[in-house]
């Protein structure tokens, strides 16, 4: 749990009914001032006997992320050049969703490598990237922008000042049956969903936001249940602050474990009404707040600074089945 200041954050993850192991790992870093920017990352490896290293796999997942939405958001306090939003935005959309996923990728790789299994030997890297299969979700908050990526299931939930839950990751469409996006899948970039919403009125900033993986999701009956999770959990936030509920929210993750039958996993924000916090460096900035998520039909040339080609040797391994 955060210290005082203008964010609160908690997380917790709660392993799934007759499960031997939890796949899910999260983690929480910053206070969310322009130089300590505050980041938020989920992943949830698959799980099934198929994928018998993802939580290797999603443990490498939040901590790459972790390091590259901090370079990101380094970059967004440093704005001595014209024209510094429009370029971040493109390598918030492209570049960086590009680099995670080779990061972690090639990571995999020389994870197996040192680790291999005896009895396995794969031909291609193909098999290898599917024993740690796993979805992410990450979000950077600094005092004048939120972004946020997704590759796979899970949730990001905000909600506003008026008490107004949104989701603006949710995919256009529901994926079918168990099956999901995954960062062992070939050119899995381009299945990354990305959120961009300047914040130039503290006031109109958000309030809370949420990440989980689907085994809180998946609990609830119909997704209306889940959105009244979301308000009724942000009303309790508001009268009486994480303190308040750090007991209780371990409980509500066991209860939804034991419906699912899933690991459960949330990690979540709570700004108090003063607005954001700001440090030396930090100012508002313009412009409207608005989505953006990404299509698999943009144009496959188009590059945010940094990227490079994929490495060749990295093959994909097929959408995952839920455990």
């Amino acid at each position: 749990m955060s210290g005082p200041g203008a964010w609160e954050t908690f997380h917790e993850s709660v392993r799934g009914v007759n499960k031997a192991r939890n796949q899910d790992r999260c983690l929480v870093q910053g206070t969310g001032t322009a130089r300590d920017p505050l980041i938020l990352t989920v992943a949830d490896g698959h799980g099934s006997a198929s994928y018998p290293r993802s939580h290797v796999g999603a443990h490498y997942a939040t901590d790459l992320f972790a390091n590259r939405a901090r370079e990101f958001a380094m970059s967004v306090a440093d704005r001595d050049r014209a024209g510094w939003r429009g370029r971040l935005r493109d390598y918030a959309r492209i570049g960086l969703p590009e680099r995670l996923v080779r990061d972690w990728q090639s990571e995999v790789l020389r994870h197996w490598e040192r680790n291999p299994t005896p009895d396995e030997d794969p031909k291609s890297p193909g098999p290898i990237l599917r024993l740690y299969g796993s979805t992410l979700i990450g979000a950077v908050l600094t005092p004048d922008l939120f972004v946020a990526w997704q590759l796979g299931d899970g949730e990001l939930t905000v909600v506003d000042g008026d008490g107004e839950v949104r989701l603006p990751l949710a995919p256009a469409r529901a994926e079918l049956g168990d099956e999901t996006a995954s960062l062992c899948m070939r050119n899995a970039w381009r299945s990354v969903r990305v959120h961009w919403e300047p914040l130039p009125d503290p006031v109109r900033a958000p309030r809370l936001v949420a990440l989980s993986t689907d085994g809180l999701s998946k609990s609830f009956v119909s997704d209306e249940g889940f959105t009244e999770f979301a308000a009724g959990l942000h009303r309790r936030l508001a009268e009486r602050g994480v303190p308040g509920v750090a007991e209780d929210i371990p409980r509500w993750l066991a209860e939804a474990s034991r419906h699912s039958g899933d690991d459960t996993t949330l990690v979540l924000a709570r700004r108090s009404a003063e607005g954001p916090a700001t440090d030396e460096g930090s100012d508002e900035s313009q412009g409207e707040s608005r989505d953006e998520s990404r299509d698999e039909s943009q144009d496959e040339a188009a590059e945010g600074p940094g990227s490079s080609p994929v490495d060749p040797r990295i093959p994909y391994c097929e959408e995952r089945e839920r455990p």
